[in-house]
């Protein structure tokens, strides 16, 4: 069975969304900003998910193309919560390098995804 780097990648990244969420919303009780970061942050993996079951090549593209916005959206939360004093330095370059990841790698897909066969 082939492996699926980036849904196994996308599905880390939310179960540590979750854990941050969860430290935000119980340690600092900061709700309004953690809550977008998790609803952007799980997002990006039910999105690849979907994708999966895509009805033609376009559909699989253009869902790929909503995972990297929801991508791009939990970078500026990250960015903004630790900004904001809610995460240290370390939980915020954790959350940073996986994020921008998986951006890179949804970039790459997309890119392979709209070049013509036998490119």
């Amino acid at each position: 069975m082939r492996k699926n780097v980036v849904k196994d990648k996308s599905f880390e990244f939310a179960l540590l969304v979750v854990q941050t969420y969860k430290l935000l919303a119980n340690e600092q009780k900061e709700f309004v900003l953690s809550k977008q970061f998790l609803r952007s942050g799980t997002a990006i993996g039910a999105l690849i998910r979907e994708a999966e079951q895509a009805e033609s090549k376009a559909d699989f593209i253009h869902k790929l193309a909503i995972s990297l916005k929801e991508a791009n959206e939990t970078d500026y939360w990250i960015e903004l919560i630790y900004q904001s004093d809610y995460l240290d330095e370390s939980w915020y370059q954790t959350l940073s390098l996986k994020v921008n990841e998986l951006i890179k790698l949804l970039i790459a897909i997309i890119k392979s995804g709209k070049k013509p066969n036998g490119e």
